[in-house]
């Protein structure tokens, strides 16, 4: 789900049904009293993002769905992740055939100003308007943030595609797409207002030294600042953008929770087989954004069960 910044209105993906869909709803804003409500369903046109009856069987989606919405102020869009979209590039897997997904994934551009009506079905993405899915290099993405300059982190991961190798930033205003190497595998990202930087669950990283990491990106110039390892199933990341600090929830391991920790990572980082959430301190502020508590600056990492 993503908020406007006024926080009036809602965008909420429903990422497992057949077809997708995302849901537009008003919002409260700062108003004491409730006024949620339904203002359009939207979905994709089936040509991009093909629901059961397309080659995959009926009631299935071919895997396909929309993930993390973000809402970017500059342009007053909604930015909505597409893991996998039809023909792109032309004649590519995203289901329908055996083999292989090969099939890389869009962003799903909404303006809610023009959205009225019940029901809404978006499809390529039109210049003059601004609006509908932009077809993504080499990117099947999960995650979605907007960081400084209209700029928008991708997660990408090659557990929607295979061939993923990369993150990827896209300009909200001028949609040129920068690859950002030497990692991927994210399902959510965030981006930390108070250190200008970028963090990605990167659970499915394959990039070496391949393996589960958390990756730092400078959201001024794109580049990977590093990758710290984490459990084999953190794949979630938020933060504090006054204490600088970074929370990654950590599983127990495989032996103690079904679908745990395949590392040791995990165990390693909060010192039991309880799982914890793992507390990174950055010590880079940003145009003075908040204070540090001075009890915590000489430390680097904190894991609290």
């Amino acid at each position: 789900m993503a908020l406007t910044t006024d926080g009036r209105i809602l965008l909420a993906a429903n990422n497992a049904e057949d077809p997708p869909f995302a849901t537009l709803f008003t919002a409260n804003g700062d108003n004491p009293k409730s006024n949620v409500s339904i203002i359009t369903k939207i979905t994709v046109d089936p040509s991009i993002l093909p629901s059961g009856p397309n080659g995959c069987g009926t009631g299935v989606a071919c895997g396909l769905s929309l993930e993390q919405p973000a809402w970017d102020p500059t342009t007053k869009r909604y930015f909505n992740s597409i893991p996998i979209i039809a023909n792109n590039p032309a004649g590519c897997n995203y289901g329908q055939l055996t083999g292989p997904i090969t099939c890389q994934g869009g962003v799903l551009v909404i303006d809610p100003t023009t959205l009225s009506k019940p029901t809404a079905v978006l499809g390529a993405f039109n210049p003059t308007t601004n609006t509908g899915v932009i077809p993504l290099n080499g990117c099947a993405p999960n995650g979605a943030t907007v960081g400084p300059n209209a700029n928008i982190l991708l997660g990408c991961t090659p557990r929607n595609v295979p061939s993923d190798k990369i993150l990827l930033v896209i300009n909200a205003v001028t949609k040129v797409q920068t690859p950002i190497a030497n990692t991927t595998g994210a399902d959510e990202v965030w981006f930390n207002e108070g250190d200008g930087r970028y963090y990605c669950g990167c659970s499915a990283n394959n990039q070496p030294p391949a393996g589960p990491v958390l990756s730092v990106v400078d959201a001024g110039t794109n580049g990977l600042i590093e990758t710290i390892p984490v459990s084999s199933s953190s794949h979630s990341v938020a933060a504090d953008s006054q204490k600088n600090r970074i929370f990654v929830p950590q599983v127990a391991p495989s032996s103690v929770v079904a679908g745990g920790d395949s590392t040791s990572n995990g165990a390693a980082i909060c010192g039991t087989n309880d799982g914890c959430i793992a507390v990174y301190q950055s010590g880079v502020k940003k145009h003075g954004d908040g204070d540090h508590d001075g009890d915590d600056e000489d430390h680097d990492q904190q894991a609290a069960n």
